[in-house]
């Protein structure tokens, strides 16, 4: 293979390939922008020796963003059409088949922002920044997705009417608004230890019922 020499064009030398399959969404290529910005065009452009992009097209879309005149190419003047037709692809698909150590991840970004780091250049969105940088994994996930629900099973063992007891809670089964299955779940110990207090709780419906949670 010959000896790779970075050289630098004009942008508009520079010609996409026509059936080039990647997309580039507009909040992508202000990151590239932002990531040319801060460390500079690190990452020439790859182009045929008919000057058609190989690799690198939302590099160029972030230099016109940027204004600049000309950036830094790489010739691969020694492929074939198959295969500088097959790097177009391979060139993308084959970086998104890594993947990350989280907790080296969450260090790491973790430094960054100590040192005041504006983290949107590393490509990171706010969600995942919240996620890797929220606290500890362990302590914040939970068993489940939030939006998680189990299947309803053919014959369910809790019917409406049902008071669970949890300790000093109560979970009562059933269309909120019945004062009567309400009383019960908030007198249920009064015929044990007794006493009683005013009822609070959360609700979520689920499958047309409201589940409430009370404690008394």
């Amino acid at each position: 293979m010959n000896d790779l020499q970075i050289q630098h064009y004009p942008l508009e030398r520079l010609i996409p390939y026509a059936r080039n399959a990647r997309t580039h969404a507009d909040e992508q290529i202000s990151q590239i922008a932002g990531s040319i910005a801060e460390f500079g065009f690190v990452n020439p452009i790859l182009i045929g020796d008919d000057n058609v992009i190989i690799a690198g097209h939302g590099r160029l879309m972030a230099a016109q963003r940027l204004g600049l005149k000309t950036v830094p190419v790489i010739m691969l003047a020694h492929l074939s059409e198959t295969q500088r037709r097959a790097l177009v692809i391979a060139d993308n698909k084959i970086a998104e088949n890594a993947g990350w150590d989280e907790e080296m991840l969450r260090l790491e970004l973790q430094a960054l922002n100590d040192a005041d780091f504006d983290l949107d250049i590393t490509g990171f969105n706010f969600e995942d920044l919240e996620r890797l940088l929220g606290g500890d994994a362990e302590e914040n996930q939970g068993l489940t997705d939030d939006d998680a629900a189990p299947e309803i099973q053919e014959n369910p063992i809790s019917q409406p009417g049902d008071l669970w007891l949890l300790g000093d809670h109560r979970v009562l089964c059933g269309p909120v608004g019945v004062a009567d299955k309400i009383y019960l779940a908030c007198n249920a110990r009064r015929h044990g230890a007794g006493g009683s207090g005013k009822g609070y709780g959360r609700r979520s419906r689920r499958h047309g019922l409201y589940r409430s949670a009370l404690q008394c």
